[in-house]
């Protein structure tokens, strides 16, 4: 017999004296080392596997087949059955058992890794094997283990084959004295055949108690990690191998599926060994006890198998199972249901058990399916087309910018239709990514911060809350308005403000009056004077329109980054971003910080307005002094008198104290009337100029500069006509990773739309 393997060379099994008629077996993991064979049928199959599945169940196996042979099972987690237990727990005579199948089981070889038993119906007999490399190996190791694939149509050739794959796993010595113990690599045996149903199911390693000379602590590990991410998968059915030659409170297994399916929900309990127990004792009660579900409660339960013992290990499967349904009509067992005990029965649960498992998961998994599909879709969309020309390249960029432009159009427009807006969350903050991205909301808001700052803190001298005859409003707002409540991050600008009385400001003015004195005459004052008294409450003006403009640049950026990001891959992304975006950005702030120069270098300049309100404010403010002073002398003229008459107290006022006060609405100091009048009239002008800087920003600084406009220079269809090839290239061609990322996505796509369109058709949805 010669072993066919895709290497293409041929290789004569040194089988000894066994011919085509043999099948391998032997004693239970852990047994003796050699192997032996006794006769068999040449065909692959057995009539008593049917047993293991219904027609129903077959029809669902079909699909969970279909969907493995995809390549599916390195995407989702396909519905499986697998057998774990301590060492030498019996664990490869249960699989042998099922499946009819003789597993050479030498001493140190199934047991050092995971074995993937793919049964399928076929019309010709076959056995394929593969090596799954684990995925931490490094990738030419990984390559070199992926590159065998091995067929035969015999079970004859089969220990020679695990044996050559045990050694390229590096788990015999090769004399290099470096021998690992156990591999996390997944050894995959695919038997087809006519009789065979469709049924996977994974030998695990035999979970180790404690390290040894053979076993370090290192392995106890591996292998509990390998166990472990086998059983923790939702889908997977767990077959917990337990020995009755050793007490099941001491065996790992049953500890580690109580903390992974604590409930059971998809763990059934296999004794085996029963033969081992003292007939009648305390112990094979005790054994029986937990078979009945009274001690470790499992929801699909515990089932008895006597495998064969080391004395048995010549006889066929035909033979087993006699010796097996004899050894149960015997004793304790006959008292037993029928369905808890020998091979035969349990065919029969595990049909069942999996026909209504992988009936309640298809739903699910095809769900699963269905949303995979959809994220690998989204990843291509994202990729774009492909991009290996520069006119494709150019092709590839031209269709972003046009997507580009709606998006920021729409966003500075502030219509919010598009799928980049999302859904409004009114509960997060302004500031917050989703709201960031509709830039035109999230400006507005900072543009009404910035008026509200510039109202609050924009004066660098504030009243002190002193009694005055006219009140330092300098904020200029309707006193009926309601202010919006300003951010935090502005109350550092309330450092800036200094406390002043009006008498302390009208004697601060008055010596400014004295020592910028020019040629005009008493009771008058220099127009200059205006200026200087406007140029120092208007010093925190730019900091606070600077501190403006730094905002808005930065919600630019996370705007302008987001709305990449959303239509292309990142690769792309950060090299358009470095490229282009982020110095048109850059270029944007910088023209936004020239422009809000030049009109703070017009507020230096003399005052000018043209504003009619700006006489009615110094009117205004003048009949307010000369009334608060009037009003004074009214309350010190104002005397009562007791009418006889009338019998009520009469009010009147006394000429001489009027006579007398009227001396005092004139101010005699005309240094300090100069000094009031100058102060009226600098608050006057900058209760209108202060509305004319808000505008002035908002509008030519922040509209013009920052927020018009915003494709132009950033990304556009114009910017992209203009780029060189090698510009063009720089920012589209796709790198290695990105080539690779774009096959894996490709390959990953076909097999979800087979898997698909393996559901509709087994579930009769394609006309």
């Amino acid at each position: 017999m010669e072993k066919i393997s895709t290497h293409r060379r041929k290789k004569k099994l040194a089988m000894g004296s066994m011919g085509t008629d043999s099948l391998p077996v032997s004693g239970d993991d852990g047994g003796p080392s050699s192997v032996h064979y006794v006769a068999a049928p040449k065909t692959i199959g057995s009539s008593s596997l049917d047993a293991l599945q219904s027609t129903d169940s077959r029809r669902v196996m079909d699909i969970v087949d279909k969907l493995r042979r995809s390549g599916l099972s390195g995407i989702l987690q396909l519905p499986q059955l697998v057998v774990s237990g301590d060492q030498s727990s019996g664990k490869s005579s249960v699989l042998e058992a099922i499946t009819e199948i003789p597993f050479p089981r030498k001493e140190n070889l199934c047991t050092r890794f995971a074995t993937e038993i793919i049964l399928r119906r076929a019309t010709t007999t076959s056995i394929n094997v593969k090596i799954i490399p684990d995925k931490q190996r490094p990738s030419m190791e990984k390559k070199r283990l992926e590159q065998y694939k091995s067929t035969i149509v015999d079970f004859t050739e089969l220990p020679a084959l695990m044996e050559e794959a045990t050694n390229l796993m590096g788990l015999n010595d090769d004399g290099s004295g470096a021998i690992r113990a156990f591999s996390r690599d997944v050894l995959s045996i695919e038997i087809a055949g006519p009789g065979r149903p469709q049924l996977t199911l994974v030998d695990l390693p035999g979970l180790i108690h404690t390290d040894n000379k053979k076993q370090s602590k290192e392995d106890v590990a591996l292998i509990q990690g390998l166990v472990d991410e086998y059983i923790k998968e939702k889908r997977t059915i767990i077959m917990a191998v337990v020995s009755a030659k050793n007490d099941y409170a001491n065996q790992i297994i049953l500890k580690r599926c109580r903390d992974i399916d604590p409930k059971g929900n998809r763990t059934i309990g296999i004794i085996t060994k029963p033969d081992y127990l003292d007939a009648g004792s305390e112990n094979e009660a005790n054994w029986i006890e937990l078979a009945e579900n009274k001690d470790i409660f499992l929801e699909l339960g515990w089932h008895f198998l006597k495998n064969r013992s080391d004395k048995e290990v010549s006889k066929s499967f035909t033979e087993r199972n006699a010796n097996e349904a004899a050894f149960f009509a015997t004793g304790r067992y006959r008292d037993l249901p029928p369905e808890m005990v020998g091979i035969e029965s349990l065919r029969n649960r595990l049909s069942q058990m999996l026909y209504k498992h992988l009936k309640a998961e298809l739903s699910s998994l095809q769900k699963e399916l269905n949303e995979q599909h959809s994220e690998v879709v989204i990843d291509l969309e994202k990729l774009g087309e492909k991009r290996t020309t520069t006119r494709e390249q150019r092709r590839f960029l031209m269709k972003l910018s046009q997507e580009y432009q709606d998006v920021v159009k729409a966003a500075v427009n502030g219509q919010y239709e598009h799928n980049f807006f999302g859904t409004l969350d009114p509960d997060t903050s302004i500031d917050d990514e989703g709201n960031m991205r509709r830039i035109r909301a999230v400006v507005q808001y900072l543009n009404m911060q910035f008026a509200s700052a510039m109202r609050e803190f924009g004066h660098k001298r504030i009243p002190d809350g002193s009694d005055e005859v006219v009140p330092l409003s300098e904020c200029g707002a309707d006193k009926n308005a309601v202010e919006p409540a300003l951010d935090e991050d502005y109350a550092h600008f309330s450092v800036l403000q200094v406390a002043e009385a009006r008498d302390d400001a009208i004697e601060r003015v008055r010596r400014i009056l004295i020592r910028s004195r020019g040629r005009e005459l008493p009771g008058t004052f220099n127009p200059l004077i205006i200026s200087q008294l406007f140029w120092e409450q208007s010093h925190n003006w730019q900091s606070i329109a600077e501190f403006h403009i730094k905002k808005v640049a930065q919600v630019c950026s996370s705007f302008v980054a987001a709305a990449i990001s959303c239509i292309v891959a990142d690769d792309v992304a950060t090299r358009l971003q470095a490229s282009t975006v982020n110095p048109a950005l850059q270029s944007r702030v910088e023209r936004a910080k020239a422009e809000l120069c030049r009109v703070i270098a017009d507020n230096k300049h003399h005052p000018i307005t043209y504003d009619p309100t700006y006489i009615a404010k110094v009117q205004d403010m003048r009949r307010k002094k000369s009334d608060f002073k009037f009003k004074g002398i009214v309350d010190q003229a104002r005397t009562s008198i007791y009418s006889d008459t009338t019998r009520h107290f009469e009010h009147y006022l006394k000429p001489d104290v009027l006579d007398r006060g009227k001396g005092d609405l004139l101010e005699h100091d005309m240094d300090k009337t100069s000094a009031e009048d100058a102060l009226d009239s600098q608050q006057a002008y900058y209760k209108e100029e202060v509305k004319y800087f808000i505008s002035a920003v908002t509008k030519q600084v922040i509209e013009r500069h920052l927020m018009r406009d915003l494709t132009a220079d950033t990304l556009s269809p114009m910017l992209v006509g203009d780029m060189t090839d090698d510009d063009v290239a720089f920012i589209a061609a796709e790198p290695e990773e990105t080539v690779r990322l774009r096959s894996n996505l490709e390959t990953r796509k076909t097999m979800l739309e087979k898997g698909q369109e393996t559901f509709k058709s087994a579930l009769g949805l394609c006309k």
